[in-house]
This record gives structure tokens, sequence and C-alpha cells, in this order.
């Protein structure tokens, strides 16, 4: 591949692969702060820095499929939790949440475009195309974040929703197999079967949020 193609692509997958993890994370650890637990912001978690929330095999996951990865998690502690069970429920959903919600900007801002490339000039082109560009690709890897991350596999956040409404023996249970979690996650990845069952999924929200599913 040429040299400049390759610049031009990781020129406009870096910026939403970056705004994706960051937004994600740091959704986490807000509602986590807001529940009382302050353990993400006395680590310096509750940052735009994405170099804190970077995960190296979850980051060239991203790169390699455009569509799903992860980053490294936030630190929870439920302890500091009135409701621990209920409470971690919804700092699980805060990330696919923030992500669903930045790809619903991303896909308005796309479908704005249109109107304001028709008045732009053409001196302006050479910086306005790759913004429409990481829009597009900021809805699907928003949504490829979220969509993955609802795989109820420890330690994804799916995992910690579906353990909030568990009888709390089989969540413990549940909770334990945490330790393979990452292993299952990366042979699920390597297989393919995350690719012939998630991928369909982030295929159809994406048309849906573009407006183009039937």
């Amino acid at each position: 591949m040429d040299l400049a193609v390759i610049i031009q692509r990781l020129v406009i997958l870096v910026p939403p692969i970056l705004l994706a993890v960051t937004v994600h994370e740091m959704a986490h650890g807000w509602v986590a702060y807001r529940l009382g637990d302050p353990t993400a912001k006395m680590l310096g978690r509750l940052s735009f820095n994405p170099l804190r929330h970077l995960d190296p095999i979850g980051t060239l996951v991203f790169f390699l499929t455009q569509t799903i990865g992860w980053a490294r998690p936030v630190p929870i502690n439920p302890v500091y939790f009135k409701y621990p069970r209920r409470d971690m429920v919804w700092v699980s959903i805060a990330g696919p949440a923030a992500n669903m919600t930045l790809a619903a900007i991303s896909a308005f801002l796309l479908r704005a475009a249109p109107g304001f490339l028709g008045g732009a000039l053409e001196s302006s082109m050479y910086f306005v195309r790759p913004l429409v560009y990481m829009a597009y690709v900021s809805i699907q890897l928003n949504i490829g974040l979220a969509v993955f991350n609802l795989i109820p596999i420890p330690p994804l956040d799916g995992s910690k929703v579906l353990m909030g409404f568990l009888p709390l023996r089989f969540a413990v249970w549940y909770g334990q197999l945490e330790r393979y979690g990452f292993i299952i996650i990366l042979i699920l990845v390597f297989t393919g079967v995350t690719g012939r069952i998630i991928v369909p999924l982030i295929i159809y929200l994406n048309n849906i949020f573009l407006g183009i599913a039937s």
C-alpha cells in the first residue's frame, strides 16, 4: 500500500478512535464519581487525555477491524456505592450509552454535511472532506465499541449489567470468569466469531444512523 494512503487512513482513523475510547471510559468514571466512588478521579482517569485510557492490544484491534476494540478499564470500587449492584449497572451502561450518543452526534453532523459542503469554498474542501470521513468512521467505531462492550463476557460492560440482575450467588460465580475473560475475548475476535455475530448488528445499526436501513 502506498505510504501516502497509509498516512491518510491513519489521519482519518486516529481522532475518532481516541475520542470514542476517551468518551467511553470517562463516562464510566464520571457516573461512578456521581454515585459516590472517587477512585477514577483520584487515579486521574476523569481526563480527556486518551493516553490514560488506551489499551495497546485493544487499540490494535480497533485499527485492524475498524469496528471493534477495547480500552483500559476505569477502576471502580462498588464499596462507595449506596446500592452497589444497581449502581454498577448504571456505571456499566454509561460507557456504551456515551458511545451511542457520540455516534448520533456524528450522524447528525454527517447528514448536515451536504448543505455545508454546498456553500463551502473550493479551497476549503481539502480540510472539510477529511472531517466528513472522520464523522462516518466515528459512527461505525462508536457503535462498534458500544455493541462489543455489551457482550456479556467479563470484564466487558455487558457482563456487569447481567450480574446486576442475576441472583447474588450466580452473579458471584459469573464474576469469577473475569480471570479468563480476556482470553475468551481474544479467541472470539481472532477466530472470527465476533465478526459473524457482532459485526452484522453493528452494520445494521450503522445503516439506521446513516438513514439507509430498510
